[in-house]
């Protein structure tokens, strides 16, 4: 499984999301540029400029039309994915950490960070994706400020106006957007911050990671633990493979606390366990610092991880990948 190398940030990689056909990749890093690249050779397609500071977070709604990102200059911006062009920006008095679109393409939820004075706060944006995206409303459809600990990830559920989010005292929650209400929580899904959420294709269950060194997989009504992968690292990213019983992990030590000795120790490998069985199948190396996010590619075809060191790095499973029995000797019936 030799990688495609994609050198076109300049600082550490914050996310990076595969849309929904798989052939483009966005990729995001503290120095302020959006990429995006064809996923199957690796070649960069164009990039997306003007931010005027650290791009925490992107998403890209299902038909490819619309890039959303959120950035430490304070803004959530709305861009053409074809042309590249900033169709319109939302000012904010803190940093955007996390943005997410819904099912449709018609919502954006994104946090704001708590900082100076201002909570933390969640807010969800209707998308007029009538003509060139231009035209759109600058008031929040709805706000609110979740109690308690602050939320760090969020995306939303397969119910119309319920998100599922996670906080940095480690708990998980279901929150109603229109009216703010918490309908739900599990306050001890983690034991430290959660700096990762993924979903299932249709929803029903999801993938958190958390400085805690664990990662596990919920399930999206009852916010029950359904799976628990531990570490010996905190990490910073996990994500589902879709047709695998397959779970890949990514993190490592803070960037200042990292030593050589941990690069020779494999600390900065992605890590594949198995869903089921709850056991860790394999590592591939390649990152020279803390693996800050993965993406799987939406057919489950490969994947790609963006690290502290800068790089992207595309895998494409080789066939051998597909041949190996998952189950080992059981017979699963489907």
């Amino acid at each position: 499984m030799r990688p495609i190398l994609l050198q076109g940030h300049e600082r550490s990689l914050t996310q990076i999301k595969f849309n929904l056909e798989g052939d483009l990749l966005f990729s995001c890093s503290k120095d302020n540029i959006i990429n995006v690249w064809f996923s199957h050779n690796g070649e960069r397609l164009g990039t997306y400029d003007g931010n005027n500071g650290t791009v925490w977070t992107l998403d890209v709604d299902p038909e490819s039309k619309f890039m959303v990102s959120g950035a430490a200059d304070n803004t959530l911006r709305l861009w053409s994915v074809q042309t590249g062009k900033n169709l319109f920006t939302w000012e904010f008095p803190t940093a955007v950490k996390r943005v997410a679109f819904n099912d449709d393409g018609t919502r954006v939820v994104c946090i704001t960070e708590q900082r100076m004075g201002y909570q933390c706060a969640i807010r969800t944006f209707k998308i007029n994706r009538d003509g060139d995206g231009t035209n759109q409303s600058k008031e929040p459809l709805y706000n609110f400020n979740p109690i308690g600990s602050k939320a760090t990830v969020c995306a939303f559920t397969n119910v119309p106006n319920v998100i599922f989010t996670g906080h940095e005292s480690g708990k998980v929650a279901l929150f109603n957007v229109k009216s703010g209400e918490e309908l739900h929580n599990n306050e001890r899904a983690h034991g430290e911050a959660v700096t990762d959420l993924q979903f299932s294709k249709d929803r029903t269950y999801c993938i958190t990671s958390s400085k805690d060194k664990s990662a596990r997989i919920h399930d999206a009504k009852t916010l029950q633990v359904l799976k628990t992968f531990p570490t010996e690292t905190p990490l910073n990213s996990a994500a589902l493979m879709p047709n695998r019983p397959y779970v890949l992990l990514g993190g490592g030590q803070e960037a200042m606390s990292v030593t050589t000795t941990a690069a020779r120790q494999g600390k900065f490998e992605t890590r594949f366990w198995h869903k089921i069985f709850e056991e860790e199948v394999g590592r591939v190396k390649g990152h020279f610092g803390p693996v800050n996010t993965i993406a799987v590619h939406p057919a489950g075809t490969g994947y790609a991880s963006g690290g502290e060191d800068g790089f992207v790095r595309v895998h494409h499973f080789d066939e051998s990948f597909f041949k190996a029995k998952p189950y080992g000797d059981l017979e699963i019936n489907d």
